[in-house]
């Protein structure tokens, strides 16, 4: 009985407690931290932007938190377009996933990848037969630049992705 006590003990000690938890390390993501504004930019395919965005870590280190905010002038009849999302980056059972969501309703949820010299991270939507696959590319150009790239394939044509934005972008701080 006494034995059993102290294994019971011991297992309960290398249990972590609720909000023990490490914060994952984010290194890989250095590149892209911090405050970003569009130098150059198109939205609506062929279309002048302006864009900016911040990604910093939240809930103690838990979560990157990517906070975007792009506007599209008016063009063909279509009326001025402004466009806000929230990303929410995070670890699950070793993967990095990422959960979207925008001021138009679009929800999204992203497996995320590195290039082998992680100059390049990309999010990579699930294959659905009823909705788009979405692909966005974040690519360290060099120091303070990153290029930025969004992608949408259709449902019925699983990765034949097709250019929806692309900007390069500065760091601001």
């Amino acid at each position: 009985m006494k034995r059993s006590l102290q294994l019971t003990a011991l297992l309960l000690l290398s249990i972590t407690a609720p909000g023990q938890n490490a914060a994952p390390s984010w290194t890989d993501w250095h590149f892209l931290l911090g405050e970003w504004t569009a130098d150059s930019s198109n939205g609506v395919p062929g279309q002048a932007s302006s864009g900016s965005f911040t990604l910093f870590p939240d809930l103690r280190g838990q979560v990157l938190v990517r906070k975007n905010h792009a506007e599209y002038p008016a063009s063909g009849g279509r009326p001025a377009v402004v466009h806000d999302d929230l990303m929410i980056i995070y670890w699950e059972t070793g993967a990095t996933k990422a959960f979207y969501h925008d001021s138009e309703g679009h929800v999204i949820r992203y497996n995320i990848s590195f290039s082998v010299d992680k100059r390049k991270i990309v999010f990579l939507s699930e294959k659905s037969e009823s909705s788009p696959q979405y692909r966005l590319t974040y690519q360290d150009l060099q120091p303070g630049t990153a290029r930025v790239l969004f992608e949408i394939a259709p449902p019925d044509k699983p990765n034949q992705f097709t250019t929806y934005v692309q900007a390069t972008v500065r760091r601001k701080t």
